[in-house]
């Protein structure tokens, strides 16, 4: 189905094929004597039922082939079956005879996706959805490789969406990539795997943005409870490895600058109590014993 390419047709103006008509017909009809003579020695009524005959099937051979083609559409032509080209060229023109047309659009569309209910890679129920940009580029396979290529290009979305929801986690905190904290790997991720599947039908996809990223209501609560819980954890060991640092900076500052000279257990208790002035919550007022 990958053979079919698409490529241009026969057309000719609208307008320039009218004007020729019109100069065609005020010629016979000024030259009528001559073109009659021409055909034989025949009586004019018993040309009158030919003449009829002509101009009917010419009626019928060239109007049905005039075609309107607006902007950013496409006309995709089969002759008894056969693919003979596709008008892309907006105007007004004459195609072949016999023909169908097909009209493509080639406009712009950005399709939100519905918000899905899948797994993360551990297995954690999420919500997510997307918004996809894209275009047809092949008129041809759009209209010819699939049975509905705006459909198509919804179903092969959220497959793709939920491909991606697979393999990775909803959060990482081992500076792995992460469906909340990856967004632009993800889009990326995701235009690639889209394209893959839509190259069949001739679709260009343009743009790929998660557009909404959420646990499922059931675990939505325990989830929350999680992150604070990591939160906290995390401003602790920040705390804790900077106050830990401040008090060996106070102790160094005070036996190289000052003349204090205390033993192990007195520092003991000096880092000790500077630990609590700066790790606990509450304002602390400790009493610094400064004596061995």
């Amino acid at each position: 189905m990958k053979g079919i390419k698409e490529s241009g047709t026969i057309a000719i103006n609208g307008f320039v094929l009218i004007a020729v008509l019109i100069i065609g017909a005020l010629f016979l009809a000024a030259n009528f004597e001559q073109v009659t003579r021409l055909l034989g020695p025949f009586n004019l009524d018993d040309l009158s039922g030919v003449y009829i005959l002509i101009g009917a099937m010419l009626f019928f051979l060239l109007v049905p082939s005039f075609v309107i083609n607006n902007p950013n559409e496409a006309r995709v032509i089969l002759f008894f079956g056969q693919y003979v080209g596709t008008l892309k060229r907006a105007g007004f023109y004459w195609v072949l005879p016999f023909t169908t047309r097909e009209v493509v659009s080639r406009k712009v569309v950005s399709l939100n996706t519905k918000t899905l209910k899948v797994n993360d890679a551990r297995g954690n129920p999420i919500e997510i959805g997307a918004v996809i940009v894209w275009h047809v580029k092949d008129s041809a396979r759009a209209a010819l490789n699939v049975d509905n290529y705006r459909e198509f290009v919804a179903v092969q979305s959220e497959t793709a969406v939920r491909a991606l929801a697979s393999r990775y986690p909803y959060d990482s905190d081992e500076g792995h990539d992460s469906l909340r904290g990856s967004p632009d790997k993800l889009s990326s991720d995701l235009q690639n795997e889209l394209q893959g599947r839509l190259d069949i039908a001739g679709i260009e996809v343009t743009e790929t943005r998660l557009s909404h990223l959420a646990y499922a209501p059931e675990i939505a609560s325990a989830m929350l409870r999680r992150q604070q819980a990591e939160a906290v954890v995390s401003a602790r060991r920040i705390i804790t490895e900077n106050a830990v640092r401040m008090a060996d900076a106070a102790l160094t500052q005070l036996e190289t600058e000052g003349k204090l000279k205390l033993d192990d257990n007195a520092k003991a208790r000096l880092v000790s109590n500077l630990l609590v002035a700066l790790v606990s919550e509450r304002d602390a007022q400790p009493v610094i014993d400064l004596n061995p």
